[in-house]
Parts: structure tokens; C-alpha cells; sequence
């Protein structure tokens, strides 16, 4: 599936997003997809919202911690084209010379919308 980029408005440093914006329907069938890419500009970095069930979504900002380069999304790993660094769909380094995890953020879910806690 292509990638779904999502804008978003920032109120009471809270992103928000339709739970909906995951639903692919194809065929009559209904499928979700694993991620989607949530934009605001003030944040000045995209995040990246993963959806592991129904019940449970991990949301990173894709900037590099290394220098700071925003990270591109491959499949289910996060990479850093300026140096090469590699991070899981959570934020966890799997490849340096970025040493530290990403910048994380809380994710509540409610009346079928996400909500990303940006603090």
C-alpha cells in the first residue's frame, strides 16, 4: 500500500487523528494499514503513527538523533539517509551512529479518534 501522509492541527499539544485514516477498503474487504505518516507544521519534523491492534498505536517523530536528518520509512524500519542510522517502528536503535531512541510520544485512544500527546 502507498504511504498515507495525514495533516493534522495541534490543540492543547495534542495531535488528533481519525482512526479511520488506517482503514484501507479494497474489494468489499476491509484491511488497515500498518502506519501512517501524521504532518503539522509546527512541529516541524512528520511522526510516525504505527497501529499494532485495534487497541494499541506507538507514535516517534522521524528525526534523526544523530544530526537531526528527517528519516524515511521502510516497511517497518525507520532509516536515516544522511548517515545510515536504522531504528525499529518504535523508535528503538538498531543500527548506528545515532546512539539514542527516538522521541516518543503518548497515544490514547477515544471516540475513534487518536490522539498523540505532543509535549
Amino acid at each position: 500500500t502507498p504511504m498515507k501522509y495525514v495533516e493534522s492541527g495541534l490543540e492543547n499539544n495534542y495531535l488528533t487523528v481519525p482512526a479511520a485514516e488506517f482503514i484501507i477498503s479494497k474489494d468489499r474487504r476491509v484491511k488497515y494499514r500498518k502506519y501512517i505518516i501524521v504532518r503539522n507544521e509546527k512541529i516541524g519534523y512528520p511522526v510516525f503513527l504505527y497501529r499494532f491492534n485495534e487497541n494499541e498505536y506507538h507514535a516517534v517523530l522521524l528525526r534523526c538523533t544523530h544530526q537531526g536528518t528527517e528519516l524515511t520509512v521502510n516497511g517497518d524500519m525507520l532509516t536515516c539517509s544522511a548517515h545510515g542510522s536504522e531504528f525499529s517502528n518504535q523508535g528503538i536503535v538498531i543500527t548506528g551512529p545515532a546512539d539514542k531512541d527516538l522521541t516518543s510520544y503518548p497515544v490514547t485512544f477515544e471516540n475513534d479518534f487518536i490522539k498523540i500527546k505532543i509535549s
